[in-house]
């Protein structure tokens, strides 16, 4: 006996914006949760605590649910004391790195000054930097102290976001921080894909933007699978600022190129 195969119906306008009420919601209690464990385990009174990631790992958590994004991490995300660096796609990174490592985050200044986020940004141990000044070369001792202390930082050396299709010029001034702590550098790629396997078009925050109606197309997007992997950690032996920068950019290259043959279709 032949049946007739099931027609779905696109969403009314009213279906989509209950739904879009709904993860408005979801988003502030979300952001809600998180001051509440800044202050229910007083992360601000030492941000950089490394007892406090793992707060930060549960809030990253929770905020990959609320925009509806799928962490798929490919092999292990490693937990030896490293400087970490990344691609950056999106503020969304955050979210996707801190659901599965364990790192304190370092961020343009500008965010600091965020509505709500910022503060939260800040009570989680954030490194906040202003690009293209002095702060820099405090900021890389500020992070040597930290990684001679087994305490990972992870920064986007590409000082800008992409819309994720390949590696932009690799700024390296804070690899020298890897070098004097003489701990390794880790790379961590990520890659947005969306339901037909395409890499995603919503999710990267680049063109002119602004921030609220980037949330706003994040909150309306359909689900989106962040592909995560991290690579081998590079050894900084015997290495300068430069080397160790033209090393880091073709590693991330090739890496983002292979992480991209294995998700995309």
């Amino acid at each position: 006996m032949k049946t007739n195969p099931v027609v779905l119906k696109p969403k009314t306008k009213l279906e989509k914006l209950f739904l879009y009420t709904k993860k408005v919601s979801s988003a502030v209690l979300g952001v809600s949760e998180g001051f509440y464990l800044v202050y229910r385990h007083g992360l601000y009174k030492q941000p950089n605590n490394p007892q406090n990631t793992r707060y930060v790992q549960h809030f990253c958590r929770q905020l990959c649910k609320v925009f509806n994004i799928e962490v798929r991490v490919h092999g292990e995300i490693p937990r030896t004391p490293a400087l970490w660096v990344s691609n950056h796609v999106s503020w969304l990174d955050i979210a996707v790195l801190g659901s599965a490592a364990r790192v304190f985050f370092l961020a343009k200044a500008e965010i600091e000054q965020w509505p709500l986020l910022g503060k939260l940004a800040k009570g989680g141990g954030t490194l906040f930097i202003k690009r293209g000044s002095g702060d820099s070369l405090r900021i890389r001792e500020q992070i040597t102290d930290f990684l001679k202390q087994d305490i990972p930082v992870l920064f986007f050396p590409e000082a800008t976001t992409t819309d994720g299709t390949s590696i932009k010029k690799i700024h390296g001034r804070l690899l020298g921080a890897a070098i004097e702590a003489q701990k390794p550098v880790q790379i961590c790629l990520i890659c947005y894909v969306n339901q037909q396997g395409e890499l995603d078009l919503v999710a990267p925050y680049v063109g002119e933007l602004s921030f609220a109606e980037h949330v706003k197309r994040v909150l309306e997007m359909p689900k989106v699978t962040a592909h995560l992997m991290a690579l081998p950690t590079i050894d900084v032996t015997g290495h300068t600022v430069e080397s160790l920068t033209r090393l880091v950019s073709d590693t991330m290259q090739q890496g983002l190129n292979d992480l991209q043959r294995r998700v995309l279709h």
